[in-house]
């Protein structure tokens, strides 16, 4: 499921980085999982597949998080991209590697974590928000980079400033994408989209209602379609 390092090479490697850059990119979406148990991580990864996205990251706040990526990586395989979400440490990076994660993404900005994720290599994204920070986190090579809280400081319109001196950053905003933004945010220049509870509805979750989040996945997937075929 992803590339060790040599001294820990398993038999999970199957996916390379490209591999994975290029399923998130086409994709276009990163769905933030927020999940009480592992078993209801493994319900929203089951509705997001079928609503058509094969993307998933599941935080490090939540309780059993590991445990959760492990269960999700063993019953979906190579159908589903798992990543690590909340990372702040290349500790957390390396257990979440080992446990299955093929990504891993930041909320902050830290070069120990983006060496972690270099050294196995497996795909990361740190977050950013300031220009500096932005072409730091490029620099010492991120592959990708999470632009976040970006709906706090203009969304889309920051993405598109961003970009002007940086077209050469993949950016992936995260904090106010929703059906009413996404599009916006792809026509800025955005590669994906952090997206958390306009997609994983917490209502929905917590009753079992997963059929809501097959339809939400579906209509974000259209709106992304049709926002890249306009460009």
């Amino acid at each position: 499921i992803f590339v060790k390092s040599n001294t820990e090479s398993g038999e999970k490697s199957k996916m390379r980085k490209a591999e994975v850059v290029g399923t998130m990119t086409a994709c276009g979406l990163v769905p933030v999982v927020r999940a009480e148990r592992a078993e209801q991580a493994i319900n929203i990864s089951e509705a997001l597949l079928e609503g058509g996205i094969n993307v998933v990251e599941i935080t490090m706040t939540v309780p059993g998080a590991i445990n959760a990526m492990e269960k999700v990586a063993d019953k979906f395989g190579d159908r589903i991209v798992l990543g690590a979400g909340t990372v702040l440490d290349a500790e957390t990076a390396r257990t979440a590697i080992l446990a299955g994660a093929r990504f891993i993404v930041s909320p902050s900005l830290n070069d120990e974590v983006i060496a972690l994720a270099r050294r196995y290599s497996v795909m990361v994204c740190p977050g950013a928000l300031t220009p500096t920070e932005v072409i730091h986190a490029w620099e010492s090579g991120a592959d990708l980079v999470k632009i976040f809280p970006c709906g706090e400081v203009g969304g889309a319109k920051y993405i598109k400033s961003l970009k002007g001196p940086f077209p050469q950053v993949e950016m992936i905003p995260t904090g106010g994408v929703n059906l009413k933004t996404a599009a916006d945010f792809i026509s800025a220049g955005s590669t994906a989209l952090g997206v958390g509870t306009a997609l994983v509805d917490k209502k929905a979750v917590s009753e079992g209602a997963y059929e809501i989040i097959v339809e939400k996945a579906k209509q974000f997937i259209a709106v992304i379609k049709e926002a890249r075929a306009q460009k």
